[in-house]
């Protein structure tokens, strides 16, 4: 097992991998940057690292920096939470030069998953099912205009080092085709530095449902059930939660199934995420594979009751897993608790927290790494804390969730908490009738006084 890990990532999943370290009996190295120090992360681990000043190019995002505060501090494993390097195949792979190990794949896998094309054509040999479209880039427009004709429109046109929604673009008729496809490419391009492009068959009335999977060094992978992600913004998820409400034990066991065959289709080691889109009718496809540790991890860890932490930790250290296929035993929700203004199209509201007073009681549980006085920096995401429910039934963690939400008290920046109250008393959402267009037609009304 390790003796030191740093982590290289910041907030709330910076001070979750400090916990279990710490349970673990592992010792933490905390980086930080100029507008961090006063952040949780850096005062509970068991040392911290000042990696430069605040833009992440300049600290986060600084690999000889993370390399150098490796090697004063004698670390012997970095773990890079999300965001950031997670998911960097080039850091995986100095961090095995450096010999140090880099709690999460190996940088084949991340190569591999990361790039869209190579994924949907691994997906497409390990008999994964996927959307119909084209079987590589588009090498020009008028390619990808004769392949949207073969599959019918509506299509959507991606961009192979996408990411968050960028370089995305829906296609609903051919004389739309064009301008997607200049303001898809421009998109990549300025966000990614790469404009290839790839296209699918839209997939009407999706819900996003995502199963964790865990592999070990020894070829076991097995997945740990679903998470239904389809309340989003932008491609951006702000509600998860699981059991999905539109599960059967039916599509449970072929889309863990086929979770399972995407894992080993790699050999994958480590957790990770396989995400699926799923029409009406409950066909699935496969979307995309996340080789890292997610946000909305907390929602698995409630319904099974299992650290995906440790998990992770103990992959890295070569310990095997189970192997068992887990089930929910009881339902839990997550709410993305937002430095942002709901009333004004969810725009970041940076500034100072002058009063916090967090949710608490059975079944609820908070990550967050924020205090009164913290100061919300707008050079970082604007997630400051992950407001977890569990119960026994759906409803009950809804209701539980209205409770917690009620209680959930952020002043001095405007928060998410009035979305998710209305949320939570929309009768669609409370039915489970919701796909990831549910926000497009969400009406806030006027703000709270």
């Amino acid at each position: 097992m390790f003796e030191k890990i740093l982590i290289a990532n910041r907030g709330e999943i910076a001070l979750r991998i400090i916990r279990t370290c710490r349970e673990m009996g592992i010792q933490t190295v905390a980086v930080f940057s100029t507008a961090d120090a006063d952040s949780l992360h850096v005062r509970f681990a068991d040392e911290a690292v000042c990696i430069g000043p605040a833009p992440s190019s300049d600290s986060y995002l600084n690999i000889p920096r993370l390399m150098a505060a490796c090697e004063i501090t004698n670390a012997d494993a970095i773990h890079p939470g999300y965001g950031f390097l997670a998911e960097n195949a080039d850091f995986a792979e100095i961090c095995g030069e450096y010999g140090i190990k880099f709690i999460g794949p190996t940088p084949e896998h991340i190569k591999r998953m990361g790039d869209k094309i190579t994924a949907k054509a691994t997906m497409i040999a390990a008999s994964v099912p996927v959307v119909p479209g084209s079987d590589g880039l588009l090498t020009d427009v008028e390619e990808g205009k004769r392949i949207a004709d073969k599959i019918g429109y509506p299509v959507i046109l991606k961009a192979t080092a996408g990411g968050g929604g960028k370089g995305m673009r829906e296609v609903w008729q051919e004389e739309d085709f064009e301008n997607q496809w200049n303001m898809a490419r421009n998109e990549a391009m300025a966000s990614f530095g790469n404009d290839g492009m790839y296209i699918e068959k839209f997939v009407e009335e999706p819900r996003h449902i995502e199963f964790q999977i865990a592999g070990d060094q020894f070829g076991n992978v097995c997945h740990l059930s679903e998470r239904e992600c389809s309340i989003q913004r932008r491609h951006q998820k702000l509600v998860e939660e699981s059991p999905s409400p539109f599960m059967t034990d039916e599509l449970r066991e072929e889309m863990g199934q086929a979770a399972i065959l995407a894992g080993k289709a790699i050999n994958y080691e480590g957790v990770g995420t396989v995400e699926f889109l799923v029409d009406k009718h409950r066909n699935f496809y496969f979307m995309e594979m996340n080789t890292r540790i997610q946000v909305e991890h907390p929602v698995t860890e409630e319904v099974i009751d299992h650290d995906l932490i440790k998990e992770q930790i103990k992959i890295a250290a070569g310990i095997p897993i189970s192997g068992e296929n887990y089930l929910p035993k009881v339902h839990a929700i997550e709410c993305r608790i937002n430095a942002e203004d709901v009333y004004k199209g969810f725009r970041p509201s940076p500034g100072t927290i002058t009063s916090l007073h967090t949710a608490k009681g059975h079944g609820v549980r908070v990550d967050t790494h924020v205090y009164a006085g913290y100061s919300i920096s707008p050079y970082y995401d604007s997630l400051i804390a992950k407001l977890i429910c569990r119960a026994r039934t759906r409803e009950e963690c809804i209701t539980k969730m209205e409770r917690a939400l009620e209680e959930f008290i952020v002043e001095g920046v405007k928060t998410t908490i009035p979305f998710h109250k209305k949320l939570m008393k929309d009768e669609k959402f409370r039915s489970g009738d919701f796909h990831t267009g549910f926000l497009n037609d969400f009406d806030m009304g006027e703000s709270e006084k």
